[in-house]
């Protein structure tokens, strides 16, 4: 069936669109965590070089300060990525619960036609029996 092809690769494709984007929000805070790691090492080194850890401190290093601000800014953003991956990940496993309907429909299609087909071929090679009989 033809509706039911179509049916098929459009939740294949919502599917595989909901897949691509859990891969890009993985890849968007491996490179955030990254990130983050990174300014924690700069921030340390910056206050070891200053010898002031106190982020209050009167002369507390102004790179270390706008390192540690930026950041908790990554942080934060990090912790509105992982809800955004949770909700990405719902949505493909939805996805992918439909799409799998959707299979399930298509093969129970194709198997009716075959009965279908297979009804329709013998009563083809019963009617001209009959007409034997019958003459």
């Amino acid at each position: 069936m033809k509706s039911r092809d179509t049916l098929v690769r459009l939740k294949r494709f919502q599917a595989e669109e909901k897949r691509r984007r859990i891969v890009q929000l993985n890849a968007i805070i491996a490179e955030f965590t990254r990130m983050s790691n990174e300014l924690e090492r700069e921030i340390a080194t910056e206050e070891q070089r200053a010898n002031i850890s106190d982020p209050n401190h009167f002369a507390y290093p102004t790179y270390a300060r706008a390192a540690r601000t930026r950041r908790e800014n990554i942080i934060a953003s990090l912790n509105d990525l992982r809800g955004q991956l949770a909700d990405a990940e719902a949505q493909f496993k939805e996805a992918s619960d439909d799409l799998a309907k959707a299979q399930s429909q298509e093969a129970r299609d194709r198997g009716a036609e075959r009965l279908i087909d297979v009804v329709a071929e013998r009563r083809q090679v019963e009617m001209p029996l009959a007409y034997r009989r019958g003459a």
